[in-house]
Order: C-alpha cells, then structure tokens, then sequence
C-alpha cells in the first residue's frame, strides 16, 4: 500500500516563524524577577614575598554598564587586600564591617592581623548571611606568620586557601591559560604579568567584564597600586 503526503504535511515548521525578541540576551533570559545579571573578572597570586591582585573594572546591571571605571579591590587593612566580585553593595557592606573588626583586633592585640584572619572574618559574614547576600571574595595579602597567601571565598561562604585565585564571570574564560603559566615558585614580575595577561584575556572574552586592569601588589614594605588603559591591555579584540 503506498502512502501520499500532502504539501502541508511535508512542510517542516520553523520554530523561528513563531519567535518573538523579548529584549533580553541568553544571559539575562531566565533571571528571577527583580534579580540583576552582574559580571566580573577578579585574581590573585601569591609570590615569594608577597601576593598580586587584580581585577577588571566593568560594573553591569543586566545588559548596561553602570560603571566602566570602578574599584574592586578594598584594603581591609595595612598589608591584607580584597577582590570583591557579585553584588556591589553586598561586598561594600562587608569589606567595611571586615576593615572595622580587623582595626579593632590590631588595636586590642598590638600586632598586624593576618590574612587568615580576615579571610574567616568574611568567610563567616558571607556563610551566616548566605541566603541575603550574593558575594564572591578573594582575601589576599601580607603577613609575618605565612607571608603571601591567597584565600578564595566563592558564593555560599566556603573559605579555602589556594595556590591562586580567581572569580567572577570572566574566570570561566581564563582556567585553561592560568592552569598552563601558573607555577608555585613564580617571582613578583611574572605574577604581575600572568595577572595581567589573564585578565585581558577574560575582558576581551566575557562581555560583562571590561573597562581597565588595576592590579596591587601587596609585599611586606609596601603596597603598589597600578592600573591598565583599555587601549593599552596586553591582550585584546
């Protein structure tokens, strides 16, 4: 017996003749009400003698740039530094309440904190506040018992010390070429090139981090702030 399609019936359905552009990107797509996409690259390396971070610039609500030209990185105290990555208000809010117990324990103690310390500091506001909060924290710096180390708290208040860090959005990007440059034994200028290069690298990848590259290093004499012009990046489109 043979079958006879008709015209109709052999004609495929496009699910594009039905698709109507709600305005948003695939990243925005499926956000709960009133929640606001956000974007970040942050980073940092510990070297002999010190730690390097660094971080992008872009401040994003959804698809628009709230600011091209913000600072995240906040000093907590003289040699202990943060990347401050998710809600900008929530990690203001918590890098004030960190700098103010950190104050008052080298006040009470007589003896820098260290960046231990800090790192369980923020490690607990973030973990105890988790469900109110959307944070992501790396806690860098210099101390006399371990001298540069890098802590990394991700959203939810885990609190690890790691060989490196890096968060935000724009890391996602960047795993693959900080797993393949990074070596434990790296000096302070291949560090702050590596935190250079991977940033750049993230920028030009992830559309909501961008702007410029300012990066601290962080060593037992001194704290050297320094930032990257857009057009001047080591890496770019």
């Amino acid at each position: 017996m043979a079958f006879s399609l008709t015209q109709s019936a052999r004609q495929t359905h496009d699910p594009m003749d039905s698709y109507v552009y709600d305005g948003k990107s695939a990243e925005t797509r499926n956000l709960k009400p009133g929640e606001l996409s956000t974007g970040t690259t942050i980073m940092a390396i510990p070297f002999d003698g010190g730690v390097v971070l660094g971080a992008d610039s872009r401040v994003s609500t959804g698809t628009y740039v709230a600011n091209r030209t913000s600072d995240k990185i906040s000093q907590l105290h003289d040699r202990i530094w943060a990347c401050r990555s998710g809600s900008a208000a929530d990690t203001q809010a918590l890098t004030d309440y960190v700098r103010h117990y950190l104050g008052q324990l080298a006040i009470e103690t007589g003896r820098l904190p260290t960046v231990k310390t800090a790192a369980y500091l923020m490690r607990k506001l973030c973990y105890e506040n988790k469900d109110n909060l959307m944070a992501g924290v790396i806690v860098g710096g210099w101390d006399p018992v371990e001298g540069g180390s890098v802590y990394n708290i991700p959203l939810g208040g885990t609190c690890i010390k790691m060989p490196f860090a890096i968060g935000g959005s724009g890391s996602t990007y960047i795993y693959g070429l900080v797993d393949s440059e990074f070596t434990a034994d790296m000096g302070k200028n291949e560090a702050v090139t590596l935190v250079k290069k991977a940033i750049s690298h993230a920028m030009a990848r992830d559309g909501s981090s961008g702007g410029i590259i300012r990066t601290v290093i962080v060593s037992e004499g001194s704290n050297e702030r320094e930032y990257i012009p857009g057009n001047n990046l080591p890496y770019g489109p």
